[in-house]
């Protein structure tokens, strides 16, 4: 018997480039992990959020049922391994909070597809062709291979499905782009548009669909903006 999905979403992010609170970014009327967690709630037996120690009390992050980072500067990595040592016997849908075209489609296909003698089943990423680490289910299985995988000096998720037993799916169309492609696409309305704070500056890389959906969120807020976002942001092709 397959054992039982949580669901995990990822929020315990510093948000470097950025410079703002992935978790907190709205683009559909409600922040980036509260539209997670709705999406992922609704396909579990149970969800959490991931989060460091100091998040606990975040506004945000203090709605939901939270699980506690044990290692720290370890990044997303860190998020799964809390989880499955929390509660061992399950599989986790994992799910990044910055995931702004992520929709219960994308999330039912990759459960359909689940293999379960395979230590996760993930996405390969339109963006590279290599797996996709932040959307998607590990096994059980898989806890003492992460293990072994950070005893060797390791931590990047996606260079441990790379070269793990992971069952690999395509994604039917492209709701896997992440905020953090790139520069912060938030320097642009930090710096252009009012009561966004200070930025660096410089262009914006993005994929043309991302690039869109900040076009759509900033376009009713003054032509200034609009203007900062036509001039200032350029699309990396195939991205």
């Amino acid at each position: 018997m397959s054992a039982p999905v949580y669901g995990l979403v990822l929020a315990g992010g510093k948000s470097l480039r950025m410079h703002t609170d992935k978790a907190a970014l709205s683009y559909h009327g409600r922040s980036q992990l509260t539209e997670a967690m709705r999406l992922v709630t609704a396909l579990v037996q149970r969800a959490f959020v991931s989060v460091r120690a100091d998040q606990v009390d975040d506004p945000l992050r203090a709605g939901f049922a939270q699980i506690i980072d044990r290692e720290v500067n370890m990044g997303p990595i860190a998020g799964i391994m809390a989880a499955q040592a929390q509660f061992p016997d399950v599989a986790w849908l994992v799910v990044a909070c910055d995931l702004p075209f992520l929709d219960a489609r994308t999330l039912e296909h990759l459960l359909a597809a689940r293999d379960a003698a395979r230590a996760a089943t993930a996405y390969v990423s339109n963006h590279d062709g290599l797996p996709e680490p932040l959307c998607a289910i590990y096994e059980p299985a898989s806890g003492e291979a992460l293990e072994a995988y950070l005893r060797e000096g390791r931590q990047c998720p996606r260079k441990f499905l790379l070269k793990g037993d992971v069952h690999l799916i395509a994604a039917r169309h492209m709701p896997l782009d992440h905020l953090g492609l790139g520069q912060s696409l938030t320097e642009v309305w930090q710096h252009e548009c009012p009561g966004l704070g200070g930025c660096r500056g410089g262009d914006v890389h993005a994929s043309p669909p991302l690039l869109a959906l900040v076009r759509k969120r900033v376009s009713g807020s003054s032509p200034h903006c609009s203007r900062a976002i036509a001039s200032r942001t350029r699309s990396t092709p195939g991205r």
